[in-house]
């Protein structure tokens, strides 16, 4: 078996999580909730496989390096890590409503990685580095965390507006949802999981550079928009914290911080040129 093989069917298991989710979200259904968390479990656990099988696979083309490098592989790899970072709050916080506006995220990532060139091929040298795994690992699990606290976003903004409207709250779906605070909360605590992470990633990206091109940071669109991301997250925490941010204007922000996120991760790659152009294929 290939790891092309298990990728496409993590894509399949991570469509019908979606699709899960989504019809726990309508029929209310807590049967339907517990098998589309655990489908979606199934789908880390093939896509797991598939990673691993993938790096094996390198090793025994005589190539032997981590599945991580080119854009196929780091879409596979966003879509693993947005799956288990979701996993992860859904367990720590019991939101699982919010699977049915997370859950696409995987499903479509794939989905989209099976478009693009999936050969194996040896590093640039550029990429041949020890720094590789620490930076794109803590990249990613920042980016999944944002990933999450962007639908939970989306979420408190339908929430609350039903909150505040007169009549009846419970009349939809949006009655079956935490309550506005919580999502709130939630939004804010997985900021705070991403941003430090992120900090790591940008941190160990300039000791990269500085191996690689002679020079910290260059300016290069990559990292200018790295810093922009970073700057609109910085200002989410210090706003929540010194200035009491929360409610519609936190989520708003969540909202652009992730936009600006996936501007960095695939509009720069495939966009604009510089040093990290070998981001946007092989």
């Amino acid at each position: 078996m290939t790891n092309s093989l298990l990728f496409g069917i993590s894509i399949f298991v991570y469509f019908f999580s979606m699709v899960l989710y989504v019809s726990y979200l309508a029929f209310r259904s807590e049967s339907l909730g517990k098998v589309a968390t655990w489908t979606l479990f199934a789908g880390v656990i093939v896509e797991t496989a598939a990673i691993f099988l993938r790096w094996f696979e390198s090793y025994q083309m005589g190539i032997g390096r981590a599945p991580l490098t080119n854009l196929y592989e780091s879409l596979v790899f966003f879509a693993w890590t947005i799956a288990i970072v979701y996993l992860l709050i859904e367990r720590k916080f019991k939101i699982k409503t919010a699977g049915a506006f997370v859950t696409p995220f995987p499903f479509i990532i794939m989905a989209y990685a099976s478009l693009t060139p999936n050969e194996i091929q040896p590093l640039v040298p550029a990429l041949q580095s020890n720094w590789l795994i620490s930076h794109v690992v803590t990249c990613f699990v920042g980016y999944a965390a944002f990933a999450v606290s962007f639908g939970v976003s989306f979420l408190y903004l339908f929430k609350v507006k039903a909150e505040n409207r007169p009549g009846k709250k419970d009349s939809s779906f949006l009655g079956y949802l935490p309550s506005s605070e919580v999502l709130d909360e939630v939004g804010y605590k997985t900021i705070a999981i991403g941003f430090p992470l992120l900090t790591i990633g940008i941190i160990t990206g300039a000791f990269w550079a500085n191996v690689a091109w002679g020079t910290y940071w260059s300016w290069d669109p990559k990292e200018t928009w790295s810093l922009i991301v970073w700057l609109i997250y910085a200002a989410y925490l210090h706003a929540r914290i010194t200035k009491g941010w929360r409610g519609n204007k936190a989520a708003l922000l969540s909202i652009i911080g992730f936009s600006a996120t996936l501007f960095c991760y695939l509009g720069v790659n495939l966009i604009l040129s510089g040093l990290h152009s070998y981001g946007g294929g092989q």
